[in-house]
């Protein structure tokens, strides 16, 4: 009697479907439900199948830039090209133009949070950092703009 158990359902153009998948979002539970198997099925096949582990990898790490990506230019603004169809005189013309979409104060905060938790956590601040040292530097900075105004 053997012990080696069911044979795997894992098949090597599985790596371009879990690729694909995973640049939608899919966690390993949503890979599981899409092939058909338990988790800790996808789990092993991301352990013991390296080009798997890869295009699940790939995959993640491609769609968690483009969405920084979007974070980011909600955060700081950006513009862009509308085009549409329009009549006029009875004509179809396309006209296009650009749009701006000022920056998203809470994509700026959420940025900064985790960028820089220290500086930007909404918590008060900790022993660490020395506030008396912080006003200090701000009271000078002050006091030199006010001379070179003068």
């Amino acid at each position: 009697m053997s012990n080696a158990g069911r044979p795997t359902l894992y098949r090597r153009d599985y790596c371009d479907v879990a690729h694909n998948y995973c640049l939608l979002g899919a966690t390993n539970e949503h890979l599981a439900c899409f092939f058909d198997v338990t988790s800790r099925s996808i789990d092993n096949w991301i352990a013991t199948h390296p080009e798997f582990a890869a295009a699940v990898k790939e995959g993640r790490a491609m769609a968690d830039a483009r969405v920084a990506r979007g974070l980011y230019d909600r955060a700081v603004g950006y513009d862009h090209k509308v085009e549409r169809t329009v009549w006029h005189y009875g004509r179809e013309r396309k006209v296009s133009d650009t749009v701006h979409q000022p920056p998203d104060i809470r994509a700026c905060i959420f940025w900064l949070r985790n960028r820089q938790p220290r500086l930007w956590s909404g918590r008060a601040a900790t022993a660490e950092v020395d506030m008396v040292d912080e006003i200090a530097l701000l009271d000078a900075a002050g006091e030199q703009a006010r001379q070179a105004r003068s």
